[in-house]
């Protein structure tokens, strides 16, 4: 059974922040990490292969509940997921909802790097959800 938590946040650093806690942590070794990026923020879902323990599960959500607040997506967000979950690639995703897809697996702050540089690059200028 999956165990899945859902939160808005509000920055890259913040991000890239949760993406730490998560690499240290021993139980989410197995996590699947998805992170879009929209104009006004980060949504980011943490899938663990199994219910999390619950003083495990307590310290996650209040750790998370520091940095974003929880959030619930709407059909096009959870049409996103549902589909880079049943192996969909990102980028065939990305093409049909037109939504940013930044990382989907392994959690890895290159790929929230490697995209803010990107963007930033583009536009000539840093804004606040990439900051």
């Amino acid at each position: 059974m999956f165990m899945d938590y859902l939160y808005f946040l509000a920055n890259a650093s913040v991000t890239l922040r949760t993406i730490e806690y998560l690499r240290q942590m021993e139980h989410t070794a197995n996590a699947c990490l998805t992170v879009i990026h929209q104009i006004d923020g980060w949504i980011v879902k943490i899938r663990f292969p199994q219910a999390l323990q619950p003083k495990l599960h307590g310290d996650f959500c209040s750790f998370m509940s520091e940095l974003g607040i929880v959030y619930e997506p709407q059909m096009r967000l959870k049409m996103v997921f549902w589909s880079l979950e049943t192996g969909q690639s990102p980028v065939e995703v990305m093409r049909r909802y037109q939504v940013a897809v930044v990382s989907y697996g392994t959690p890895d702050t290159k790929d929230i790097e490697a995209f803010r540089q990107q963007f930033t690059k583009g536009l000539g200028y840093c804004p606040e959800t990439l900051a």
